[in-house]
């Protein structure tokens, strides 16, 4: 007796050889290949019609005129070995591979066309490469871990930021410790002159931006509460919580212009933020006013009209906070929130004012949460305000003069699977495949994740009609967990600007910055003007 899966194999074989027609083969083929759910579709759930191919594509010549343009891209790529007088970091927080190619679908989609044609605006960057992306001391990264590797340099533990993975978890007095410290783009920028930054749709503590300035072996120390629930008896006041690193410790409190949520980690639990909630500091102290004393010429702001309002040529450095906790998802923003475009043009122009240049890093940090919620409705919107804010940073600077960097810390386990037919609604069920049981399946799945969708049988369940609505829909995972997980896959990197040519091929995380840093001429390791 043929197992199963070599039966069905052995029949996709002859099928995709072209042989079925013409071999006599005793095989019984099963429900699940036996029911298509549209006229057109094959015993296999693939589409046999042309119905959905634009008319243009039915032409051979569409093909190799859109190969031939490609080629002749791709010879005119020159070599920019310029000096990058600024660096723009943009990193899409858990944006996998997948969650780019069905961003660049729904692109499509949105504007009346097919979709799989589109482009996402870094997908036109005319350098791309590969970033692996695991811990010192994890096969799968959190975004702690990943931030230290592509900021300082150098790989370390999971879920620790700005410390060498000597140190301990947890271990307040060893992370304090100067010789376990990692220094950073931001340093590096700062001591060659330039002005620096960071933008995150999260909060200003999160870990992200966070590897580059905090030092803590425990990325949840966002605030002295937080430290003293994790430290519990043995915490001191030496031991100093990644906001007040910010507002108080180099380089944090050296950075020009800082804008994203997270406001109640400043405050004190007495004190009524901008947004009508209380702080959540224990230590009574007001890190904002800090900010303040130590930025004389400063702006805070804590609004979309009050950051359009900012007089950038007097303004001497700005801090902006939208949200009490993170800023919401684009399709949840309320008015006074600013996009992540907006907060991009702000902060390009603010920073171009030095002569000696800028480092800015740009982070869209909700496509990492509506993954791990098994939403891609809002997973990929952000991602889609996500390259809008490139597109619009590489517009606003020189490609000459100009690094332009994109990237993932991590990657998320969505699936584009099935044999859809083309243009099929990329948020939808697979308009041609069923299980095993006839019961159609949606084209975007999740490994891990809150919901299944089974009946008392553990069948699934038929999700016709329930798509297409919220964006906030929940899609099927395969194992049941509070929320999803990251992957361990790797990450895309794409590059315009000088020595954009250097991030091609498989790369270590921890490389990239070095790579920026040679651009640009900062830091400690090789310079392209050596």
């Amino acid at each position: 007796m043929i197992p199963l899966i070599h039966r069905l194999s052995a029949v996709l074989l002859l099928v995709c050889l072209g042989l079925a027609h013409d071999v006599e083969v005793d095989i019984h083929v099963p429900a699940m290949f036996s029911t298509s759910r549209i006229a057109g579709a094959n015993a296999f759930g693939m589409p046999l019609t042309n119905d959905e191919v634009p008319e243009s594509e039915l032409d051979p010549n569409f093909w190799r005129r859109s190969a031939n343009e490609e080629l002749q891209k791709h010879l005119q790529n020159k070599l920019n070995t310029n000096k990058a007088k600024n660096v723009i970091f943009f990193l899409g927080d858990g944006m996998s591979l997948t969650t780019v190619a069905a961003a660049r679908i729904l692109k499509g989609q949105r504007q009346g066309n097919p979709g799989e044609e589109s482009q996402l605006s870094f997908e036109k960057f005319p350098y791309t490469g590969l970033s692996r992306t695991y811990c010192t001391n994890a096969q799968v990264a959190d975004s702690a871990c990943t931030s230290t590797a592509y900021l300082t340099g150098v790989k370390t533990n999971i879920l620790f930021l700005g410390v060498t993975p000597n140190v301990e978890f947890n271990d307040c007095e060893a992370s304090m410790d100067p010789a376990n410290d990692l220094t950073s783009l931001y340093d590096w920028a700062q001591a060659a002159g330039k002005s620096t930054g960071f933008i995150t749709t999260t909060t200003l503590t999160h870990a992200s931006p966070t590897g580059g300035y905090a030092h803590v072996s425990n990325r949840m120390w966002e605030c002295d509460t937080d430290v003293r629930t994790y430290l519990q008896d043995s915490y001191t006041t030496d031991c100093k919580d990644i906001a007040t690193q910010l507002i108080t410790e180099e380089p944090g409190r050296k950075l020009d212009f800082i804008m994203g949520g997270g406001a109640g980690k400043f405050l004190p639990k007495t004190m009524i933020d901008p947004f009508g909630n209380p702080g959540e500091r224990s230590d009574g102290k007001n890190l904002l006013s800090e900010w303040q004393r130590r930025h004389p010429g400063g702006l805070f702001v804590s609004s979309r009209k009050q950051m359009e309002a900012i007089n950038l040529k007097q303004t001497t450095s700005v801090m902006g906070i939208f949200q009490s906790k993170l800023m919401n998802f684009h399709q949840h923003a309320t008015e006074s929130e600013p996009t992540l475009s907006e907060m991009t043009e702000t902060g390009i122009k603010f920073l171009s004012k030095n002569d000696d240049g800028f480092f800015i890093f740009i982070e869209g940090g909700l496509i990492d949460y509506g993954n791990h919620y098994n939403k891609p409705g809002l997973s990929l919107d952000e991602t889609l305000e996500f390259e809008k804010a490139i597109a619009l940073a590489r517009n606003l600077t020189d490609p000459e003069d100009t690094l332009i960097v994109v990237t993932a810390d991590h990657a998320h386990p969505l699936s584009i699977s099935g044999y859809p037919e083309r243009g099929n609604d990329i948020l939808g069920l697979n308009n041609v495949g069923v299980d095993a049981n006839g019961v159609p399946y949606s084209t975007l799945n999740y490994a891990v994740g809150p919901e299944q969708y089974l009946d008392e049988q553990g069948n699934r369940l038929d999700l016709q009609g329930q798509f297409g609505g919220s964006p906030d829909f929940v899609f099927p995972s395969y194992i049941k967990s509070s929320i999803g997980n990251h992957a361990g896959d790797d990450v895309g990197v794409y590059a315009s600007g000088p020595h954009a040519h250097l991030f091609t091929g498989l790369l270590q995380q921890n490389t990239l910055p070095h790579l920026m840093a040679y651009a640009a001429c900062i830091g400690d390791g090789a310079k392209c003007c050596d």
